[in-house]
């Protein structure tokens, strides 16, 4: 095969390195896929002298704008994460004509608009299904495969760490520091797992699925964002007492007008811990896993489920997009652009209509229920489901309130929490995945 194709990697670290490890042990097969040899060009790294077994050392280079302007560079990869030098280099990677293959879903969810423009202005092909859920194949269905439907919905798990740690918080009963603990001793979670838990990466992931789905520019900032670090123990418990599991979610969704269903030009994204019924597909996805629910008007529910992080998963992903962009060099085509054309608003959280599940720990004693219900009457709110514990001179309270605008349910909270019957509002979390 007389036709080679050049591959400049960008990052060595744990993704990296099993990219250019499946690159070189796959490199026949690849070849016989694609109708061209792929070979690693170099591999840009911060530290050279570090040790990388499997890795020949004359393919690092500290000089990464120089690796990717090269004229003999056909396919950029950029798996170093962040927003700087990542940007930068993919910027001057296209500007010079060569096809991009990231993972970088930060840069993507701040800095979509600019990384895409580019992409349309320089005619390179620029593909990132490993930002999200990485070894699911999901982005290129949602950009290609549905690109003839009208999705709704999509509702999803997008962090593995997360999803473990209350997965374990469930299981096991554990609280929220020891299951952290375990995550971070099993490699599931990082020594700071800040953007993992307070839903920073999540909503990154979120911003990018509401992109694809609504053709709109979403973007990090517009999503609505709570981690898990205020679950408690608790939380878990009420959860299972109704039949119900916590997970963080991420819901990107075309807002609706209260009462009819019908679509309103918006769009909400948010990402938050939320009860759904263990019947709910998503409920039994356990451990580190990743799955996505996808509502469209034609293909009805769909989901994806499978590895959502780890090397060799993520790098499954990216040489899946090398391959696609190898094609179509060859063929002298580029795949599809981000398609932006709704640019529909992104609703404030407040029009976002869910449901709530509230613990109170009030005074035992007859005739507080009734400023209770008066509270979310007056809110416009409707309960569903009242439960009672008593404990001495004080009882706990579980209530589960019918769909609602956060607005109005965030506005009955405040207003719980100055009746003079009520102690304190133990615990909120938002209910989701139920029909009313």
């Amino acid at each position: 095969m007389k036709r080679v194709l050049r591959v400049a990697l960008l990052g060595c670290g744990v993704v990296g390195t099993q990219v250019a490890r499946l690159l070189a042990s796959q490199a026949e097969e690849l070849a016989l896929r694609v109708g061209a040899r792929i070979e690693l060009a170099g591999i840009a790294v911060r530290r050279i002298a570090h040790s990388r077994p499997g890795i020949a050392s004359d393919l690092l280079t500290a000089d990464a704008i120089g690796l990717v302007t090269r004229p003999d560079v056909d396919i950029v990869v950029e798996v170093i994460g962040g927003i700087e030098p990542a940007r930068s280099l993919l910027l001057a990677a296209m500007k010079n004509g060569k096809s991009v293959v990231t993972a970088n879903k930060a840069l993507l969810a701040e800095n979509g608009a600019e990384i895409y423009g580019a992409s349309r202005e320089y005619g390179a092909d620029l593909y990132y299904e490993a930002s999200v859920a990485g070894a699911i194949p999901l982005l290129r269905p949602l950009r290609e495969s549905l690109a003839g439907d009208t999705v709704h919905r999509v509702l999803g798990i997008v962090n593995g760490t997360t999803n473990y740690i209350l997965d374990q918080m469930d299981s096991s009963g554990a609280g929220f520091a020891e299951s952290l603990d375990e995550a971070q001793a099993l490699g599931y979670a990082e020594a700071d797992p800040t953007a993992d838990i307070e839903g920073f990466d999540a909503a990154a992931k979120a911003a990018i699925l509401a992109s694809l789905a609504f053709h709109t520019p979403v973007t990090a900032a517009d999503v609505h964002r709570e981690g898990i670090t205020s679950v408690t123990s608790a939380d878990i418990a009420s959860a299972r007492a109704l039949g119900r599991v916590v997970k963080l979610l991420a819901i990107c969704e075309r807002a609706v007008e209260a009462g009819s269903g019908r679509p309103q030009d918006g769009v909400s994204v948010r990402v938050y811990p939320a009860m759904i019924p263990r019947s709910h597909p998503l409920a039994a996805v356990g451990g580190a896993y990743n799955a996505v629910f996808v509502e469209a008007s034609s293909a009805g529910q769909l989901m994806f489920y499978g590895a959502g992080a780890g090397g060799m998963p993520t790098a499954s992903a990216v040489l899946g997009d090398i391959v696609a962009v190898a094609r179509n060099r060859l063929a002298g085509t580029r795949g599809p652009d981000a398609s932006t054309y709704a640019g529909l608003p992104v609703m404030p959280m407040g029009e976002a209509r869910t449901r709530y599940h509230v613990s109170l720990d009030v005074d035992d004693r007859p005739g507080v229920l009734a400023p209770i219900a008066e509270a979310y009457a007056r809110r416009g709110v409707s309960i569903q489901v009242v439960r009672q514990t008593s404990r001495g001179d004080e009882a706990q309270l579980m209530i589960v309130t019918h769909i609602a605008r956060d607005a109005a349910l965030s506005a009955t909270i405040r207003d719980l929490e100055a009746l003079p019957g009520v102690r304190a509002v133990a615990s909120v979390m938002r209910v989701e995945g139920e029909e009313e």
